[in-house]
């Protein structure tokens, strides 16, 4: 009796620790066997954790190197060495002197030990290239598949409104999966999806409205991914079809910052966690400061240590066990759920020395991942400076390709602005000629919106010519084309006192939504929809066998009355692209182009299939044209 009354007060102690402490339990919460790196650091995170003692049990291959208590005795690190010669089993750790007051002998915490996924750099982790097709969306407005965790009781939010632009609408995994044949059909062959980890945070005021983390940026707990798109399980499952499907998987990546609702924020490890030397104001937003020769110091911390938004605490990198623990996330997590490649949020507000070595640390295990730092920049310069570049800079980055902000603005002037020695088309030309600051400007990441910006159907005013020529561009210029969701079937809209105007629900995506208004299907999108949809489907079929573009070289000519020409080629393969800006109808010279022509004389529309001879071809005001020559 009286070992069952111990046995109750453990138990209810337990439990009312569990209250006391949020997210308690080890990170991360399993390894793997195999790793290059044999070094591990494991996070223990539970009430008075630092005041018991814990010993590993033997493991064959496996040394404990060293526990180090922090400042809130809530918290441990464990330093492990994992050899080669470990095989996949659990580890056991045992804790003394718990602090109950019925005092237990001791515990047993358990930390598994997996195999390495047998089909790493075969169908997984295989890296994003210039011949793939991303596709970004945000999960939760893209579709519904599973109405049943539209709520999750225990979470903060519990609310999923599609009626409210600023709560959740419920869209998830399985609403994804539903629509894989539709994202390949449009061509598509990789998926980039706003964060997926989990966002357990009350609704934040964002521009004057309360809004919940739909877009998914406000972590609240690294290791889990959000329930309402399907938790670890579902994610694991996307995945999982994904590379059976030979699609690809990108994940967005958030070091800087946490929501302030992360255990992290509401029981801070060690007082320097958090950047906290300017409070929570934000930073001066100027990543010049970083490779300005003129800049002040002040100037530079202010950029990594301000707060991005007073409500997303600034994770310090700088600390060695903050460093270690995403470095070590971000490798647990390609390896667990297979990821092809990551778009890193927030790239310059980030320590420089922490990002090139999770950088080095990501590629030491998979060598052939991608890493896109996400950089929102003023100059071609700045964007050059983040990823591996031409330029003698005293920091030289290493990540491998850039999100090109410089690209999609020049892309915006093309189509929209008249003509000029630096406007319009023009300014297209001269940012590409920049490209000699890039190391591997294929490996750019080029764009026309994204769910940080107006929608690009209203930035050129509804203008189906503008938008037509956008995507040949997009489709056909040097880089790893992304297309933002509903691009395909012409959505549009301004930002207007929030991101919630361009991040509007997919039509057709959810159980209630009118099957005319479905834009999954051809009957339910209007004649203009369809003509866009077919455009970029055919043209992104087109490309995904066309080397000229994928893999070949480029040369362009100066911008004359508004047209702009250049060719894609190989030694065996020549596109020629022209979209015409000017007022003029445009009549192309063979005999101008002769070093790419050569005696091609039969140019093919590889949308419509038509052939033409030169003296047949000519380009009205506002059209474009992707032409395969041959003889």
């Amino acid at each position: 009796m009286l070992h069952r009354l111990k046995s109750f007060f453990y138990i209810f102690f337990l439990l009312l620790q569990s209250l006391s402490c949020a997210a308690e339990g080890m990170y991360p919460t399993h390894w793997f066997t195999g790793m290059k790196n044999p070094f591990l650091q494991i996070m223990i995170h539970r009430n008075r954790v630092g005041e018991e003692k814990i010993r590993m049990l033997p493991y064959a291959g496996v040394r404990l190197l060293k526990i180090h208590k922090a400042e809130n005795p809530n918290y441990v690190f464990i330093d492990l060495h994992i050899s080669a010669a470990a095989r996949p089993g659990k580890i056991m750790f045992r804790i003394e002197n718990l602090q109950s007051p019925v005092a237990m002998p001791y515990e047993m915490l358990t930390f598994e030990l997996k195999p390495r996924h047998r089909e790493n750099g075969k169908t997984r982790q295989l890296g994003i290239h210039s011949g793939d097709f991303i596709y970004l969306m945000i999960p939760d407005r893209f579709s519904n598949g599973d109405t049943s965790n539209d709520i999750i009781p225990g979470y903060r939010d519990l609310i999923c409104d599609r009626k409210d632009r600023f709560s959740r609408h419920g869209g998830d995994f399985q609403g994804i999966l539903n629509h894989l044949d539709y994202l390949t059909n449009l061509g598509i062959t990789a998926l980039w999806l706003t964060p997926v980890i989990e966002n357990d945070m009350p609704r934040m005021e964002e521009w004057g409205n309360r809004v919940a983390g739909y877009h998914g940026y406000w972590f609240t707990d690294h290791y889990q991914i959000d329930k309402r798109l399907g938790g670890n399980e579902g994610y694991k499952k996307l995945c999982d079809e994904l590379h059976r499907r030979g699609l690809k998987i990108i994940q967005d990546a958030v070091y800087n910052h946490v929501g302030n609702h992360h255990f992290f924020a509401l029981d801070p490890p060690m007082k320097d966690w958090f950047n906290t030397s300017q409070n929570s104001k934000g930073p001066n937003h100027r990543e010049e400061v970083f490779y300005d020769p003129y800049a002040s110091p002040s100037d530079k911390t202010n950029m990594l240590e301000g707060w991005f938004v007073p409500h997303l605490p600034d994770l310090n990198q700088k600390n060695p066990f903050v460093s270690q623990f995403l470095i070590q996330h971000a490798i647990w997590t390609t390896e667990e759920f297979g990821i092809d490649g990551w778009r890193i949020d927030t790239y310059k507000y980030c320590e420089e020395e922490f990002l090139n070595r999770c950088n080095e640390a990501l590629l030491r295990e998979f060598p052939s991942l991608s890493l896109f730092g996400e950089a929102w920049v003023n100059s071609t310069v700045a964007n050059a400076y983040f990823t591996r570049n031409n330029m003698l800079t005293p920091f030289r980055h290493n990540a491998t390709g850039i999100i090109d902000f410089q690209a999609c603005f020049a892309l915006h002037a093309a189509m929209n602005e008249s003509f000029g020695w630096n406007n319009g088309v023009s300014r297209l030309y001269t940012t590409l000629t920049q490209d000699v600051l890039y190391r591997q400007p294929m490996n750019n990441v080029i764009f026309l919106d994204n769910h940080d910006m107006d929608r690009i159907f209203s930035v050129i005013h509804e203008d189906f010519n503008k938008w037509k020529m956008g995507i040949t561009w997009l489709l056909t210029l040097r880089g790893i084309p992304q297309l933002y969701y509903g691009t395909e079937v012409l959505m549009k809209n301004r930002k207007e006192g929030s991101d919630a105007t361009v991040r509007e629900d997919f039509p057709g995506g959810w159980p209630d939504d009118p099957a005319h208004l479905n834009r999954f299907l051809p009957e339910g999108r209007t004649p203009l929809q369809q003509q866009a949809y077919e455009y970029i489907s055919k043209l992104a079929r087109f490309r995904k066998n066309a080397k000229a573009i994928t893999s070949g070289k480029t040369m362009h000519y100066i911008p004359q009355q508004g047209v702009y020409v250049y060719f894609r080629y190989t030694d065996t393969e020549t596109v020629m692209v022209i979209a015409n800006t000017g007022h003029q109808t445009y009549q192309p010279d063979p005999a101008k182009f002769e070093e790419r022509v050569k005696n091609r004389d039969l140019l093919t529309d590889v949308v419509s299939g038509k052939t033409y001879r030169w003296n047949e071809f000519s380009v009205q005001p506002g059209e474009s044209y992707v032409l395969l020559l041959s003889k």
